[in-house]
C-alpha cells in the first residue's frame, strides 16, 4: 500500500492541534486528575496522547523595559515559531509568557516536554506554585506572588496537558535555546 505524501504546509496547520492520525479510533474523555509532583494532568481512557516539544525564552533591554518572547513548538517534525513583545515589561514576565503563549495554543491535551533557561519559571511550577496558591497568591514571607495574573494563566494552561519541564543553561551552546533566544531578542 503506498501512502500519500502530505502537504507540509497542512501538517504544519495540525501542530496547533496535536491532532491524531486519521485511522485513530475516537478518543472519548473519561476524567482528569492533577499528579501534584509533576504538575501533570492524567488523563484517564486515553490510548495515546500526541507529543509536542516546546521551546522557550523571554528577553528584556533593561528591567523593566521593552521585552519579547518567542515559543518553538515541535510535533512530528515540523516546527512552527511563535513571538511577541511588549513595551514595558521584565524579563521574567516575557519568560512567563513565552511558556503560556506556547501552552494555550494547543487546541488538544498533549504530553509537552517544555525545554526553558528559565529556573523562575520551572521551579515556580514545580516548587513554589502549589504553596502560593495554598496562601492565597501570597509567597511564604506573605509577601503577593509578583506576575501573579501570569501565573494563575499558566496554571490553568498547565492543567490541560501533561507538562514536564526541562533546564538548560541559557547562551550554552543548546541550539533551540539559542534560536528562541534570537527570536525573542528581535521580537
Amino acid at each position: 500500500m503506498v501512502r500519500p505524501v502530505r502537504d507540509r504546509s497542512a501538517q504544519a496547520a495540525r501542530i496547533a492541534e496535536c491532532a491524531t492520525p486519521a485511522r485513530a479510533q475516537p478518543r472519548r474523555r473519561a476524567g482528569i486528575g492533577l499528579d501534584r509532583s509533576t504538575h501533570a494532568a492524567q488523563w484517564t481512557g486515553r490510548t495515546t496522547i500526541e507529543r509536542v516539544a516546546i521551546f522557550t525564552d523571554g528577553a528584556c533591554s533593561g528591567n523593566p523595559g521593552p521585552g519579547g518572547w518567542a515559543a518553538l513548538l515541535r510535533f512530528r517534525g515540523v516546527e512552527r515559531w511563535m513571538n511577541g513583545a511588549e513595551p514595558g515589561t521584565t524579563n521574567n514576565r516575557m519568560e512567563l509568557t513565552a511558556a503560556l503563549r506556547a501552552l494555550e495554543s494547543l487546541k488538544k491535551p498533549c504530553e509537552v516536554d517544555l525545554t526553558t533557561d528559565s529556573q523562575y519559571l520551572k521551579n515556580g511550577v514545580e516548587q513554589w506554585m502549589a504553596g502560593w496558591k495554598r496562601n492565597g497568591w501570597r509567597t511564604s514571607g506573605r509577601e503577593p506572588v509578583k506576575n501573579r495574573d501570569l501565573w494563575e494563566a499558566l496554571d490553568s494552561a498547565l492543567a490541560q496537558h501533561r507538562v514536564k519541564f526541562h533546564w538548560v543553561r541559557g547562551h550554552d551552546g543548546h541550539a533551540e535555546n539559542e534560536a528562541v533566544d534570537a527570536h525573542a531578542r528581535a521580537a
